[in-house]
C-alpha cells in the first residue's frame, strides 16, 4: 500500500506539470486560420497544410501530452 499512498500524493503534481506542458504546447502551435477566416472569408489554403520538422514534432508531442493527461486523470479517479 505505500506505493498507492505515494501515487496519491504525487499525482496532483504530475497533473499540474502535464497541464502546464500541454498549455504551452498548444499555444506554440501555429494556427491555420487567419482573422478573415473567423468572419467567413474564403480560407481554403489553411486546410491543406503539411506539417514538417519542429511543427510536426510539436503536434505529436501535444497528442502524447493530452493522452498522458487523460490517463493521469483516469488513474486519479480510480484511486480516489
Amino acid at each position: 500500500m505505500p506505493a498507492m499512498v505515494l501515487l496519491q500524493t504525487a499525482l496532483p503534481y504530475i497533473q499540474i506539470g502535464l497541464s502546464v506542458a500541454l498549455i504551452v504546447a498548444i499555444l506554440l502551435q501555429r494556427t491555420g486560420a487567419s482573422l478573415g477566416g473567423a468572419f467567413g472569408a474564403d480560407n481554403f489554403s489553411s486546410g491543406f497544410h503539411t506539417r514538417r520538422g519542429l511543427e510536426r514534432t510539436l503536434f505529436h508531442a501535444t497528442i502524447a501530452l493530452s493522452i498522458l493527461f487523460a490517463l493521469s486523470a483516469l488513474v486519479n479517479l480510480i484511486i480516489s
